[in-house]
């Protein structure tokens, strides 16, 4: 048995990686470094090989003798076990660093039932079934069951649901959440990011398993704490519950009714425009909803009955929209938004033109008597 092949090794590497939250397909464990090597260094040695992509050095501990050290790093790429090296040669003259592993070298020969939890288990992460696998054969194939026909079907899903390298690096990262309070500069509020993060979920078309990669490689200090417990008590958990488990820790204790009258009691601040309020009004009822304090079916003749009673500096707005009218058969948030939009251009610009408007003064001395007696008598008789 190799060297890199070593089970208290692999053990210890494997703890490791879930220790610092390290997919340990992407993960190789340097012995032999010496204790004075800078992390630059050791990442520019194991970037020499090609196959491993971009390093990281995540950790690292004293080794076999008290000048060496154990080193976890972190690759871009999978390692290939079949294609990896066994050591690396940092330069001439120094002794090599072994690589160990996670897994070991597969045999040609693999069991059955660990293919059939392999495939499973791939099948699941790309959001496929056995059913799409059977749908792929031909016809004229006289045993959908042998290794060659699943094997060019598994093939075939491979290629329409595997994206490019560039489409898997293009995506927006989500910000940095620690759960800290107050929230440290450069971090994200715990709101904000709990809507990036569900959006992400529901809109990218990538696997779960790289969702979860996502969400913790955004995470540290307390909300990865969360999640490292979370991994624990269920390692095959949806990136959705890594999200529902932070919200639960970190987020508002106040129930749907409690967030429901909170959002009754909301009024239009001094100097507030109406699609500002109306904005920070949608913001409130979005939550409520969330918590089961109204349904979605509600939220539209909730919205304007609210925006009608809190909406305290706009009453003349609110007759040109007709809102009380409307009760019974409200518009929807972003029809709403528009009109009040719409709305305010108008009056803003209603006030540009009265605001330029110059009132032109008349002196009586410079006009006749008589047109001034005259319409003095007229104004009487109108008043009259």
């Amino acid at each position: 048995m190799s060297f890199r092949s070593d089970p208290q090794l692999q053990s210890e590497l494997l703890e490791w990686c879930r220790e610092a939250v390290i997919d340990p397909a992407h993960a190789l464990l340097l012995t032999g470094v010496p204790q004075n090597t800078e992390t630059a260094c050791i990442e520019k040695v194991a970037e020499s090989v090609k196959l491993f992509g971009r390093v990281r050095v995540r950790d690292s501990k004293c080794g076999a003798t008290p000048t060496t050290l154990l080193v976890l790093c972190e690759c871009r790429e999978v390692v290939d076990p079949t294609n990896c090296p066994e050591e690396l040669h940092p330069t001439d003259g120094e002794e090599a660093w072994m690589i160990i592993l996670a897994t070991e070298r597969e045999s040609a020969h693999v069991a059955p039932a660990e293919f059939a939890d392999k495939l499973s288990k791939f099948l699941k992460d790309e959001g496929k079934s056995m059913t799409d696998v059977h749908a792929l054969f031909s016809p004229q194939n006289a045993n959908p069951s042998s290794p060659e026909s699943i094997i060019r079907a598994v093939g075939e899903i491979l290629e329409k649901t595997v994206r490019p390298s560039s489409d898997g690096s293009a995506y927006r990262r989500l910000r940095t959440f620690s759960g800290i309070v107050p929230t440290p500069v450069g971090e994200e509020t715990m709101d904000h990011w709990i809507e990036q993060a569900k959006l992400m979920i529901s809109e990218c078309e990538c696997s779960e398993k790289e969702k979860r990669r996502r969400i913790v490689e955004s995470l540290k200090g307390p909300a990865l704490e969360i999640i490292k417990a979370v991994r624990m008590s269920c390692p095959d958990a949806e990136a959705l519950k890594y999200v529902e488990a932070l919200e639960s820790t970190f987020g508002s204790s106040e129930s749907g009714e409690d967030l429901y009258f909170a959002f009754r009691l909301l009024r239009q601040c001094p100097g507030e425009s109406l699609s500002a309020f109306l904005r920070r009004m949608e913001k409130s009822l979005t939550k409520v909803i969330q918590k089961g304090g109204l349904t979605s079916a509600n939220a539209d003749k909730a919205r304007v009955e609210q925006l009608i009673r809190g909406a305290v500096e706009s009453d003349m707005m609110l007759l040109q929209l007709r809102l009380r009218e409307r009760k019974e058969n409200p518009p929807t948030f972003l029809s709403l938004l528009n009109e009040v939009r719409e709305a305010e251009e108008i009056e803003a610009t209603r006030r540009k033109i009265t605001a330029t408007a110059k009132p032109i003064h008349l002196q009586e001395e410079s006009i006749c008597p008589t047109v001034v007696h005259e319409l003095k008598a007229e104004i009487q008789e109108l008043r009259a």
